[in-house]
């Protein structure tokens, strides 16, 4: 059993969004606060809707201490403005708010690594603690390790992307197990890096934009 945990270093009283920026700067739950810049806490309306879920923030964003500003984040811009949604109106976070990376030998460049079950399950309580606070109508899972984070290992983005899913018909609520989330609806689709990654951009990005655009208002 992984000794990995984030429970502790939450606030004790019952927290709002600030203090719980707050208490994360100082989160050494897991390794992966060692060599990165800074934690890097959801970010958005405090009365949002809808919340975005990513996996981890990146280069840039471990820099800049914000989710979403690197690439991925103007392909997200992107897509939120042309499916109608206000990204000023909803939350950004991530299952994993610490930057997890490599370098190949010799080389300044820091290179994405996906973080691991134990990193996922060390960092849940602040997805938790953030999700209790906002009490958002929907969820959406942007990519595989979002959607294991919140709903199990079983949950496939592949086989339910696309479509808004009551939560409670989802059999495995993992990352929500102790919140009173009634009448909210889960959607997924993949992370915006994967339409960078795709070998045929415009399709992943059309198919991504599709997703976003069944999100409920």
């Amino acid at each position: 059993m992984s000794d990995y945990d984030a429970g502790p270093y939450l606030p004790s009283a019952p927290p709002d969004l600030a203090a719980l920026r707050d208490a994360a700067r100082d989160c050494h739950g897991c390794p992966l606060w060692e060599g990165t810049t800074q934690t890097v806490f959801g970010d958005g309306a405090p009365d949002a809707r809808i919340v975005l879920v990513g996996e981890q923030p990146g280069d840039q964003e471990d820099r800049h201490g914000e989710p979403f500003v690197g690439p991925a984040g103007r392909v997200l811009d992107r897509a939120l403005a042309e499916a109608g949604i206000d990204r000023s109106a909803v939350y950004l976070t991530n299952a994993v708010k610490h930057f997890k990376y490599t370098r190949r030998e010799g080389g300044k460049r820091r290179i994405h690594q996906t973080p691991d079950a134990k990193e996922i399950t060390a960092c849940r309580p602040w997805l938790a603690a953030e999700l209790a606070v906002l009490r958002p109508d929907v969820i959406v899972a942007l990519g595989a390790t979002a959607g294991k984070s919140l709903f199990g290992p079983g949950f496939r983005v592949t086989k339910q992307r696309g479509r808004p899913i009551p939560l409670e018909e989802l059999p495995d609520r993992t990352g929500l197990a102790d919140l009173d989330l009634s009448g909210v609806q889960a959607v997924a689709t993949v992370h915006p890096s994967a339409v960078l990654r795709a070998p045929d951009r415009d399709a992943a990005y059309a198919e991504f934009l599709a997703d976003l655009k069944t999100i409920p208002r």
